[in-house]
């Protein structure tokens, strides 16, 4: 059987991964939404226990190494905001598009490599139907001086 055979809870698992559970919004939003039969995620950062483990900007404060690995964090969050509006994991069908802001250095050129974190994760899951359409976008800052933020816009199952 493979990775995109597998109930995708299954693969998680496997993985050593837990879903965490979604915060709850401070502001006038949803963490996650359905629209025709899509789900699209607000903007998720690298949250672990509540708390942002690392803040500045990457390139100078944060390396593209652990950026790499705060998107998959987020990345993460974001599957988890994801899978609340969906009836759980196994209710995304497929990943569509990813979109990975990084809160980068001007001299900073390396956000496709740190957005590869959260895509390598998502195919990690999802097998096949994690391979999706993708931006990585530097932007001068994020909330709560976020180095990454995901944002991700799943198909549904049962929609």
């Amino acid at each position: 059987m493979s990775v995109s055979d597998r109930p995708h809870s299954a693969r998680l698992i496997e993985l050593g991964l837990r879903l965490p559970p979604v915060p709850t919004p401070v502001a006038a939003y949803l963490p996650a939404v359905i629209s025709g039969g899509q789900a699209f995620t607000a903007g998720q950062l690298p949250f672990v226990d509540g708390k942002l483990a690392v803040t500045g900007k990457v390139g100078t404060a944060v390396s593209a190494e652990q950026a790499t690995e705060l998107a998959r964090i987020a990345a993460l969050n974001a599957v988890a905001a994801a899978a609340s509006v969906a009836g759980g994991l196994d209710g995304i069908r497929r990943v569509v598009k990813l979109v990975v802001f990084v809160a980068s250095d001007p001299d900073f050129i390396g956000q496709p490599l740190v957005a590869n974190g959260a895509s390598a994760l998502l195919q990690e899951i999802f097998g096949d139907a994690g391979v999706h359409a993708r931006s990585a976008v530097g932007v001068a800052v994020l909330p709560l001086d976020a180095p990454v933020e995901v944002e991700l816009l799943v198909e549904v199952a049962g929609v």
